[in-house]
């Protein structure tokens, strides 16, 4: 769910943004320009309440926030290699760190930060920023494509394993080790994103035409949607709904399509009762004798709603979020505005435009007022990572922000201290003088 630098303008648009994203529950959104970086928080429709803003640092290529904690993490274009991590409510840098080429994406949950560069991956404990693994001799990756379960319980980190063919590579972020490769696609990966509990995985290839849903761990397909069928297109993100029952794609064209997961790719429909469903039933037999092309597109279902939006070829991201109790479609542009939809989730079809934000404005509303809605807590940064989110995140089957404790999970002593959640004693936390480093020469290799 970010949009960065990497990413390249399209068609020679003028871009007022050069990175967006969403942060992991969909409560917030960070935009970087080249005066700095802002982030706003997205709990009302009429209100777009502006929590932070910083011009310390030109030229934001990269920002991402930890759901909706202080912690931010900031790539500048005039430092591509390096990566600083900020504490924005103390006004202090918690740790920078160095690597051998430009950082091109950087994901984050609360246990795992990944920076990836286009033949590495790092991945960093959260907790004190202590480098774990890093991946080397990956297959060219210019963009930075990866992805992040938000899910802490797993931390699975999915990324191209060929420039070529569609392959993508599971790999465990809590066990540090490989899981599986997974064949998705004929063509190059554009687009991966897993959902909210790290059960399923989405993938979009380069052609943007078929997006597929694969099961976590074991990489078996279980949904096939049809995008288009008249024309190629860039898909520039996928994003579930926080229950998984929903999935939507933007791209560099004027419609972003949403999918509902209801029917399993290889699930076996129920026996005819009409004489129509009986008809359809020999129709989808007949597929069987077609071409391989043919009846694959047969099978594939069609987008269940889709958002239209008034332009074309800039850079977008979407996100589905619950804001006021009711599905929404968030559609954030490199142009400057963020489009809020409604979205029917019973009968889809076309989601209706209800709001544009300009996120340029002079973010005169009180960047306190968020702050001023929640309890006083500690302002370690160990208390920031460990933080839960207010969001309904927590409630989605199959996630947890205790990490699985309560479920009986064995969590490594590395990890956490005295507990999943006990983050909260500064002591626990290495001084800010420790954590910075420089990843050109220290590495532990896969």
């Amino acid at each position: 769910m970010e949009a960065g630098a990497a990413d390249g303008p399209s068609g020679g648009v003028e871009e007022a943004l050069s990175c967006f994203s969403f942060n992991q529950d969909c409560t917030s959104l960070a935009i970087g320009t080249k005066s700095g970086y802002k982030l706003f928080s997205l709990s009302s429709v009429e209100q777009l309440d502006h929590v932070h803003g910083s011009n310390d640092i030109p030229d934001v290529c990269i920002v991402e926030r930890l759901f909706s904690s202080s912690l931010v993490v900031v790539v500048s274009r005039t430092k591509p290699r390096q990566m600083n991590v900020y504490h924005f409510k103390k006004g202090t840098e918690i740790c920078s760190y160095g690597y051998s080429s430009n950082v091109l994406s950087v994901r984050l949950n609360r246990q795992r930060l990944l920076v990836c560069l286009e033949e590495s991956i790092y991945i960093h404990n959260i907790k004190d920023m202590k480098l774990l693994k890093t991946i080397l001799d990956i297959p060219p990756n210019p963009t930075g494509l990866c992805a992040l379960s938000i899910n802490h319980s797993n931390s699975y980190v999915a990324y191209p394993g060929s420039r070529t063919t569609g392959e993508i590579v599971l790999y465990d972020g809590h066990a540090l080790k490989t899981v599986c490769t997974i064949a998705a696609h004929e063509g190059a990966l554009a687009a991966i994103a897993f959902n909210a509990s790290g059960s399923r995985l989405a993938s979009a290839s380069e052609k943007g035409t078929v997006i597929r849903v694969f099961s976590v761990p074991d990489g078996q397909k279980l949904y096939e949607f049809r995008r288009g069928m008249k024309r190629y297109v860039t898909i520039s993100s996928l994003a579930f709904s926080m229950d998984s029952q929903l999935l939507c794609a933007s791209s560099n064209t004027e419609t972003v399509h949403i999918f509902k997961l209801e029917h399993l790719a290889n699930s076996q429909p129920e026996e005819p009762s009409t004489w129509t469903s009986y008809v359809g039933k020999m129709f989808m037999a007949a597929t069987n004798y077609l071409p391989t092309q043919v009846s694959d597109m047969m099978n594939q279902d069609r987008a269940f709603a889709t958002g239209r939006l008034g332009f074309s070829g800039h850079r977008n991201i979407c996100t589905l979020s619950t804001i006021q109790k009711l599905p929404r479609l968030l559609v954030a542009s490199s142009s400057g505005h963020l489009y809020i939809y409604n979205l029917d989730p019973q009968d889809g079809g076309d989601c209706v435009l209800i709001k544009t934000h300009s996120l340029l404005g002079s973010g005169t509303a009180d960047e306190n007022k968020e702050n001023d809605l929640r309890p006083s807590l500690p302002q370690s940064y160990a208390a920031t990572v460990a933080r839960p989110s207010p969001s309904a995140a927590s409630t989605v089957p199959g996630y947890s922000e205790d990490g699985g404790a309560l479920r009986g999970e064995v969590i490594p002593e590395h990890e956490f201290a005295a507990g999943p959640v006990c983050l909260d004693d500064e002591n626990e936390f290495p001084p800010i003088i420790l954590c910075r480093g420089d990843q050109k020469g220290k590495t532990k290799q896969s």
